[in-house]
């Protein structure tokens, strides 16, 4: 009788363990979609084509860093593009809206302040630590990855 007493006791406890365990849920992308997970600086590299339609595409290909603040800005602090041949330094500031959530990550779009204000769709996994970027400009085919290079 005492080892069938014991035995329903080990097995209540083992109950009550999985119903504690099932009832922790993981935590939530939406938790951590926040302007603050895009913080620090990141290298971009990117390539495609400008001016697709009515004429002859334009190659385009970037290397810049862009420093994410936490707080909806970022700066462009240098780096170069080459468009159609014509090589220029990159620098610049520009908006990011809060990250939204979206299966395994958040999304969000960047929009540089000078003219032609290029604007870029950003799928931002959990870790934040490579973004996934295309412009989202009319007439351009053009994307890249971002990686985070410093806090």
């Amino acid at each position: 009788m005492k080892q069938r007493a014991v035995l329903l006791a080990g097995s209540v406890l083992v109950t009550a363990m999985i119903v504690a365990m099932a009832s922790v849920a993981p935590a939530d992308a939406g938790d951590k979609c926040k302007d603050s997970m895009l913080d620090g600086l990141y290298v971009f590299t990117a390539s495609g084509f400008g001016n697709v339609s009515p004429g002859p595409p334009q190659p385009q290909a970037i290397v810049e860093l862009i420093r994410f603040n936490g707080d909806g800005t970022v700066d462009v602090p240098g780096g170069r593009v080459s468009a159609n041949g014509t090589i220029f330094t990159s620098l610049g500031t520009g908006t990011y809206t809060t990250p939204t959530p979206v299966d395994k990550g958040c999304e969000s779009i960047l929009t540089f302040a000078s003219p032609p204000n290029p604007t870029l769709y950003i799928f931002i996994p959990m870790d934040a630590n490579t973004l996934q970027m295309i412009l989202i400009n009319p007439n351009t085919v053009f994307q890249g990855s971002a990686t985070k290079v410093a806090k």
